[in-house]
């Protein structure tokens, strides 16, 4: 976390001309950084168990949000018609248009749940192992998050996409329509990331890969479940024009990439001792 706020500082340092709000930016990483360590050096502090454990989960969303001011001054271009034209050659048209064939209401609103509960659904993890007071399992698990979390944010600032949604909206011939929740869920989903370069890779695909992974190690119920919803993840992501098919490839990628080097950069960051991600609880 410290290296992800001082590499976006110093990105934001240097192109400070082109941001509005650059000083509050810096400003932000500085204080964000300096609580980090305070609290690591200083164990004793009250709150610190709570803050040791959970300060992940504000600051990953906080960057998030931190990404729709810098993306597009800083890039000032998407690639979004890059991203098109692979998926049109990989499979002969646009899934995202060709899924309207298979469109009613009913498969509508339970994919627009699926993919509305993704926060909800990958802290969930880490909720039963803090319920369980597995506080170990609990520490490997927000590590492989949060790496997780900033790996795919860089490749939100080096791939600015905005998706489907928005670049084929003059392909698409008929409008989603739910039952009942789905356009209270789009149109909150609209207010927290309409102004994002998100879609590369797909977070959402990444970071079930990783909850499903590490819910193995809770019970086979729940990794089954979470394979379940893995997979309508996947078809919701494209379904509801949120994301071209090379972004769920790249998703799905980056959560490989991110199992493999967990183990190691932990075990590298802990002094030696075991990761838990390398091995059962």
């Amino acid at each position: 976390m410290l290296a992800y706020l001082l590499a976006i500082g110093l990105l934001v340092a240097i192109f400070h001309g082109n941001l509005a709000h650059s000083g509050a930016i810096l400003i932000g990483h500085a204080a964000g950084m300096l609580l980090i360590v305070l609290f690591a050096l200083v164990p004793g502090l009250p709150g610190s168990h709570i803050f040791r454990h959970w300060y992940p989960l504000p600051y990953v969303a906080l960057c998030y949000r931190e990404l729709a001011v810098i993306i597009g001054p800083l890039r000032g271009t998407n690639y979004d018609a890059t991203l098109a034209a692979w998926d049109f050659a990989i499979w002969r048209g646009h899934p995202a248009v060709w899924l309207e064939r298979i469109q009613s209401p009913a498969l509508t609103e339970l994919m627009q749940l699926a993919y509305s509960l993704f926060v909800p659904s990958v802290l969930s993890v880490a909720v039963v192992f803090w319920i369980q007071r597995r506080f170990r399992q609990f520490r490997s698990y927000a590590f492989l998050l949060t790496l997780g979390f900033l790996a795919s944010y860089l490749g939100y600032l080096l791939v600015p996409v905005r998706g489907p949604r928005i670049f084929l909206a003059g392909l698409q011939t008929h409008p989603l329509r739910g039952l009942w929740l789905f356009e209270r869920l789009r149109a909150l989903l609209d207010v927290l990331e309409s102004a994002h370069y998100d879609c590369f890779p797909s977070g959402h695909v990444e970071m079930t890969v990783l909850a499903w992974w590490s819910s193995r190690r809770i019970s086979n119920r729940l990794a089954r479940f979470f394979a379940a919803y893995t997979g309508c993840t996947l078809l919701a992501t494209t379904y509801l024009r949120y994301h071209y098919t090379v972004d769920l490839m790249a998703g799905l990628v980056v959560a490989l990439a991110v199992m493999a080097a967990t183990p190691y950069l932990e075990r590298e960051l802990s002094g030696g001792q075991c990761p838990d991600l390398a091995g059962g609880g």
